[in-house]
């Protein structure tokens, strides 16, 4: 059955970067529209980013010029490659597939 692994999170100082990764064990891969999104403690997943099949990408107002999602077909993995990162971008970021399709999440904890 379908599977998403995310993995790259960490302990990174403000200024920092880092690279999120999401695998995708689906022969339809190509074709799946997959979005991050990231939960903070006593609220709801929140959008970050979204990739179409069509590599169509965009991105939140907030991470704008600092985020950038990317897909590699071949490798069935989406990418958020994650700069000039912020306190306020702390949260666990989640993988997600069409429209109800989640990974387990992994941490990002940014400090000051």
């Amino acid at each position: 059955q379908v599977q998403l692994v995310e993995s790259g999170g960490g302990l990174v100082q403000a200024g920092g970067s880092l690279r999120l990764s999401c695998t995708a064990s689906v022969s339809s891969f190509s074709v799946e529209n997959f979005g991050w999104y990231r939960q903070v403690s006593g609220k709801g997943r929140e959008v970050v980013a979204y990739i179409t099949g069509a590599n169509d990408a965009r991105s939140a107002e907030s991470v704008k010029g600092r985020f950038t999602i990317s897909r590699d077909n071949s490798k069935r993995a989406v990418y958020l490659q994650m700069t000039d990162l912020k306190p306020e971008d702390t949260g666990r970021y989640y993988c997600k597939m069409g429209s109800n399709t989640w990974g387990q999440g992994t941490q990002v904890t940014v400090f000051a």
